[in-house]
């Protein structure tokens, strides 16, 4: 027996997991699901599953690309955020859905684009994922050839670069190499969460003022 998706409830802070389904599946699922959507996706070899994030979720994800946003264009770095875009390659069957994420250095590609494949495009240059109640697969960035990703949880922030054939933890971002970046998103995260987003936005605005 079929259920349609509308009658399947996913609770803030719950995942739903699909076994068995195909690509076409998973782009007619898609299709129903929306643009407009407070679910998010990850597909991997027939396995889908659709997560609907906590509302703190979405305020550390909001927090963390203020800051992204705010020190590119204090370096004068030209890009492009994409929030949480579907990202999907035929051929590799993965597709996932990113927080948030930013195209630097291949800005240029993506400028006037409403959706990509990354079988012809680009991956995004910088991922960012908010793990508060679910962990983020990581195979499926890996195999997308997304080169850096990071990932902010309980238990705080971690930058993952690709290194040949698997992601290792750096204390340094390639796209900030000067900037102690794993500092900075956990104390104004911290302090958004204790003080509110636009103290934490201040403080940061103060750092780089005094410090680039």
């Amino acid at each position: 027996m079929q259920v349609a998706l509308e009658k399947i409830i996913v609770k803030p802070g719950q995942q739903l997991l699909l076994q068995d389904i195909s690509w076409q599946d998973l782009e007619e699922i898609l299709e129903d699901l929306g643009e407009q959507r407070s679910s998010r996706i990850s597909y991997s070899n027939g396995v889908l599953e659709i997560m609907v994030p906590l509302p703190e979720h979405e305020k550390d994800k909001e927090i963390i690309g203020d800051i992204v946003k705010i020190l590119l264009e204090k370096l004068e770095i030209d890009f492009e955020s994409l929030g949480s875009t579907t990202f999907k390659n035929e051929q590799m069957t993965q597709a996932v859905e990113p927080d948030i994420c930013f195209y630097i250095q291949n800005y240029q590609a993506v400028i006037g684009k409403n959706k990509l494949d990354l079988s012809r495009d680009p991956s995004p240059d910088l991922a960012i994922e908010i793990d508060i109640t679910n962990r983020t697969q990581l195979d499926n960035y890996l195999l997308l050839r997304v080169p850096e990703l990071w990932r902010y949880t309980r238990k705080g922030f971690q930058i993952n670069l690709i290194e040949g054939e698997r992601y290792i933890q750096s204390q340094t971002s390639p796209n900030f190499p000067d900037i102690p970046i794993v500092e900075l998103i956990e104390v104004h995260v911290k302090q958004a969460q204790t003080e509110g987003r636009s103290k934490a936005i201040r403080s940061l605005r103060k750092w780089i003022k005094e410090n680039l």
